[in-house]
């Protein structure tokens, strides 16, 4: 199993996926309802001084699966829009993606 990284790391990833998120949407991200859970979930299972939380490694966990969710669903978003198809193309426009020509016919036919 791979190494999680720090919890601010994943915090921080976590607020620009939001971020991203909004920016869709058009409503800052720190008016989301999203947000205020994140923060309040990460300084609920912050260790002190006073205690050793058990529980921050299962929220660090936790966050850390839900980052790779949200980045994963922005990538494949962004790829889909990307190389999504436009229909029927011709066969002369899907010769000249792939770098080929057509041949032309004698008599000028083509």
């Amino acid at each position: 199993m791979a190494a999680l990284g720090s919890p601010l790391r994943t915090f921080r990833g976590l607020l620009r996926e939001l971020r991203y998120a909004s920016g869709r949407v058009g409503r800052p991200y720190r008016d989301t309802s999203a947000y205020q859970h994140i923060v309040a979930a990460f300084r609920a299972h912050r260790v002190t001084s006073e205690k050793l939380c058990r529980a921050q490694q299962e929220l660090h966990f936790q966050a850390a699966t839900y980052l790779c969710l949200l980045r994963s669903v922005r990538e494949h978003t962004a790829l889909h829009q990307e190389y999504h198809g436009k229909g029927e193309r011709s066969p002369e426009e899907v010769a000249g993606l792939v770098g080929f020509r057509l041949p032309q016919q004698p008599g000028g036919k083509g």
